[in-house]
């Protein structure tokens, strides 16, 4: 007798068999590219002699605290005991783990500039245990890349490949030392690119979900050809460890930054000096654009390229030699790849007309030379106004002093408008509602023309920086 349930369940157990089988079938198998990529990764380990006592908090120190007690008792045992000096006591070294790449023959090798930075000692060990003292070529922080260089002869290297033909989706796989594993592998998928992080202006972030811990730094990412398409870098993270999102440095901004190492010791980069800012949907509807995108120019650096060139405060920059600014931290990206010297065209968007500019891109300063402005001093000449709050004029020493050739300070803050805009006593004041302000009776005048229920934008310094913005007066 036919059992029509025992041949609906026979078909349905046959069906997901298959989907099984072929979900299995369409997974990348990664061993052909371990086998021939582990060869070229590297563990980096590194030993800082310490001015003082404070040990504990030597960075790169494996904290055992809640670790299970079979993997505290093997890290216990796996870090080497600090040297006695002469005087007894310890000898203090703070020491950290990382990982890199070769990508020569003759020994020069990849890695992050964090997993090297201040160290006396840079030992590297390689895939077949035999450990090599390292010189360091060169390391720049701001995209955190360094170079290395170890004596040898027909090392095993990398193959290296192109960051930007990367597309979200695409299977990707680290090598590296997450705790000091050594050749530990991971896999994962490019969960977004050019991803802009705090802090970070100069390094359009591969972002993956590839897992990376403490140690996995400075190792390479590969694509399934087996070429190597970003350095890891970061992850965010909770908890200290993996949660889902890592950050690799392009490998070909590592590559362009390892070249000037390599030549010249230092990077040069292009400057525009100038302070930019998003643009969100309510400065967007104050500058007359027709949605959210561009780089707002906050603030023009005396006598630097932008303002040579005619940039100006409240230009918003929608492109750099035909590539859109959709972001604002695409700029510095573009910006810092161009070389000194070189002249690029910005598009930008003033007072509502756009306007083509062409400019010649400066040196970018070293880390530490930073816009500063003095702070604000007592003024003369007080003003009262719809948006709750009391301004001078600027004296001649503070206009000079933050080159302004106008402009108000703030003397109060009562309830209205501003102070739930954050405003507060000694900010400056040089635009508003998309006009210069040039005194006191000048702002009281501006401040009466804004129109109610409608974006309306601020220009403000405070302690040097400059800014945009954006409120609303209701009916």
């Amino acid at each position: 007798m036919f059992n029509l349930r025992a041949y609906l369940t026979a078909v349905a157990t046959v069906l997901l068999l298959g989907q099984s089988l072929t979900a299995s079938a369409d997974l990348p198998d990664f061993t052909p590219l371990v086998e021939e990529a582990s060869p070229a990764v590297v563990n980096i380990s590194t030993r800082q002699k310490l001015p003082d006592r404070n040990i504990a908090s030597a960075q790169g120190m494996p904290d055992l605290e809640g670790l299970p007690p079979m993997f505290r008792e093997f890290f216990e045992r796996s870090m080497p005991q600090m040297p006695r000096n002469p005087n007894g006591g310890r000898q203090r070294e703070a020491q950290s783990l990382g990982s890199g790449f070769i990508i020569s023959a003759d020994g020069y090798i990849l890695t992050n500039n964090h997993v090297v930075a201040d160290a006396d000692e840079i030992i590297v060990r390689l895939s077949d245990r035999s450990e090599l003292k390292a010189k360091l070529i060169g390391a720049d922080s701001r995209t955190d890349v360094a170079l290395l260089k170890v004596e040898g002869k027909n090392l095993p290297i990398v193959k290296l490949g192109k960051s930007e033909p990367l597309k979200v989706g695409e299977w990707v796989l680290a090598i590296g030392s997450p705790f000091g594993f050594d050749h530990s592998v991971t896999a994962g998928i490019v969960s977004a690119k050019g991803r802009n992080l705090p802090n970070e202006s100069y390094v359009p972030f591969i972002q993956t979900d590839v897992a990376i811990n403490p140690g996995n730094s400075g190792g390479p990412l590969f694509n399934l050809k087996g070429e190597v398409v970003g350095i890891n870098s970061q992850i965010f993270t909770r908890s200290g460890g993996f949660m889902g999102l890592s950050f690799a440095i392009p490998i070909d901004v590592a590559l362009s930054v390892s070249d000037q190492l390599k030549a010249d010791g230092k990077v040069s980069r292009g400057w525009l000096g100038v302070v930019i800012q998003e643009v969100n949907k309510d400065l967007a509807e104050s500058f007359g654009l027709e949605k959210p995108a561009g780089a707002l120019v906050a603030q023009v650096l005396e006598d630097g390229p932008a303002a040579k060139g005619g940039l100006q405060v409240g230009d918003v920059i929608l492109s750099l030699d035909g590539q859109p600014i959709i972001m604002s931290g695409d700029l510095p990206h573009l910006v810092g790849a161009l070389k000194p010297g070189a002249t690029a065209n910005l598009e930008v968007v003033r007072e509502g007309t756009r306007k083509t500019l062409k400019m010649t891109i400066g040196n970018l300063p070293d880390e530490g030379e930073e816009m500063t402005g003095p702070g604000a001093a007592p003024g003369v000449e007080r003003s009262s106004n719809r948006l709750g709050v009391t301004v001078s004029e600027l004296t001649a020493e503070q206009k000079k002093g933050l080159d302004l050739k106008g402009g108000v300070i703030i003397k109060e803050v009562q309830d209205g408008p501003a102070a739930l805009i954050g405003l507060r006593p000694g900010d400056v004041i040089t635009h508003l509602n998309n006009q210069a302000v040039d005194s006191a009776k000048s702002f009281e005048q501006i401040a009466q023309g804004i129109p109610k229920n409608r974006s309306v934008s601020m220009r403000v310094l405070r302690q040097g920086r400059a800014s945009f913005i954006t409120f609303k007066l209701a009916e």
